[in-house]
C-alpha cells in the first residue's frame, strides 16, 4: 500500500504564495504520474497539475502562470508551488500518484490539505 502525505496548506491573503509537498512512502518509480487535484465546497474534484516521471507537465488553464509542479525523485516528494493566490483557489488540495493503464491497481491519494485564500 502506497501512502501519500500532503503538507503546506494554510490560510493566506490574496496575492500570497504557498508551497504544497507530497511525500510518497516508497520510491517514485518510472511510468508514474503525480498529480495535484483540488476540491472546493459544493464542487467536483478537478485536476490542477500533473507531472510524469519523464517530466511532461499538464497545468490547468485556471492556474497556468501561477502554479508550478515539480518533484524530487530522490526524496520521493512532489511539490506544488502556488503563487499569486486568489480566493477562487480556496479548496482542499489532494496529491495523487498513478500508473497509466493500471487503473485502480495503482491509484493512490493523500488525505488532503486545506488552502484558504482571503481577499
Amino acid at each position: 500500500q502506497v501512502r501519500l502525505v500532503e503538507s503546506g496548506g494554510g490560510s493566506v491573503q490574496t496575492g500570497e504564495s504557498l508551497r504544497l509537498s507530497c511525500v510518497v512512502s516508497e520510491p517514485i518509480t518510472s511510468l508514474t504520474v503525480m498529480g495535484w487535484y483540488r476540491q472546493a465546497p459544493g464542487k467536483q474534484r478537478e485536476l490542477v497539475a500533473s507531472m510524469s516521471t519523464g517530466g511532461h507537465t499538464n497545468i490547468a488553464a485556471s492556474v497556468e502562470g501561477r502554479f508550478t509542479i515539480s518533484r524530487d525523485v530522490a526524496k520521493n516528494t512532489g511539490f506544488l508551488q502556488m503563487n499569486s493566490l486568489k480566493p477562487e483557489d480556496t479548496a482542499v488540495y489532494f496529491c495523487n500518484l498513478k500508473r497509466p493503464g493500471m487503473g485502480s491497481k495503482y491509484d493512490y491519494w493523500g488525505q488532503g490539505t486545506q488552502v484558504t485564500v482571503s481577499s
